[in-house]
């Protein structure tokens, strides 16, 4: 066995210092802090009709705080997003940051100040996330069950839904937008979830055949979507986090809750499924080869140009 000698040992730990304090300035200072992307989908469900191009804007996970989601860097957010030029746009929950590595909180006001300059011809639409359920809008505060997250919505201007559908139209053509009630909304007991999710309520105010999309915070609920609903859009995993090369995620909400959906589109039968990103974090302010993004999808039928 060769020995290592004192300047070579010291050498040897230089460098896994200076490489562990790289890695950590990129997944926090950078990728969680100052990265931003754009993520485009182009979905075509088997049964969207033809001739109904429906263009959508996703903001999801936002976690606001400081200096990781100030209420600045929302506003930014909300410009990549109008710039887009969505028909229209969806905030997929998880509005509050609840992990400590924080310089301070995100007044609601801020953060909803910053959404109400939304824009899209069609409406800008919201539901709940597991975290703003978990606690109130400003952490430090008691949990109140998402009263304080739902007033900073309402003062934006944002209609909720959660177990409701509204019937939008684009040039003549209706569509229906359906807004799930969170699934986790009271966590998990003995490995099952208890939320206040109620698709079936959501499915009963959908009164004609016009195709349907989903809004649903957590993607367990994909599997058990009838069809028709063609496409379903979730947040929640972060999709993944911390992805490693040659590894993939190895840090998600969801990891060992069952749930195969973790980033990216999915088919399931005539289903589809985009699971964004998101752009804040949970449990710590580290983002590792999944930088915080805007989704835009594209849905359109099959062979249409």
């Amino acid at each position: 066995m060769s020995l290592i000698t004192r300047r070579g040992f010291l050498s040897s730990v230089g460098l896994a210092v200076g490489g562990s304090l790289a890695f950590t300035g990129y997944a926090t200072a950078y990728e969680t802090g100052s990265a931003l992307v754009v993520t485009r989908y182009d979905v075509r469900p088997p049964r969207w009709p033809f001739g109904q191009k429906l263009n959508i804007a996703v903001i999801a996970d936002i976690h606001a705080c400081n200096p990781w989601m100030s209420g600045s860097r929302v506003a930014d957010i909300v410009a990549i997003a109008n710039g887009l030029k969505p028909d229209v746009t969806v905030l997929l929950g998880d509005y509050v940051c609840t992990h400590p590595f924080v310089s301070s909180y995100v007044a609601p006001g801020l953060w909803a100040e910053a959404l109400s300059d939304l824009s899209a011809p069609l409406g800008v639409f919201a539901i709940l996330g597991n975290h703003d359920w978990w606690s109130a809008a400003v952490p430090t505060n008691p949990p109140d069950g998402s009263r304080s997250v739902r007033a900073a919505i309402a003062a934006a201007r944002i209609p909720l839904l959660e177990n409701q559908s509204v019937r939008l139209s684009k040039e003549g053509k209706p569509f229906w937008l359906i807004g799930l009630g969170d699934q986790i909304a009271f966590g998990w007991r003995r490995m099952a979830r208890h939320g206040v999710d109620d698709l079936p309520r959501a499915l009963n105010q959908v009164r004609d055949d016009a195709p349907a999309i989903l809004l649903a915070h957590e993607p367990f609920i994909f599997p058990h979507v009838s069809e028709r609903i063609a496409l379903t859009l979730c947040g929640h995993t972060h999709g993944g986090q911390i992805n490693l090369p040659l590894v993939g995620p190895v840090f998600a909400p969801t990891t060992g809750r069952g749930t195969q959906y973790i980033y990216g589109a999915y088919e399931l039968g005539d289903k589809r499924l985009v699971v964004s990103g998101g752009l804040g974090t949970s449990y710590a302010p580290v983002r590792v080869l999944r930088p915080p993004e805007v989704v835009s999808v594209t849905v359109a039928a099959p062979g249409e140009a």
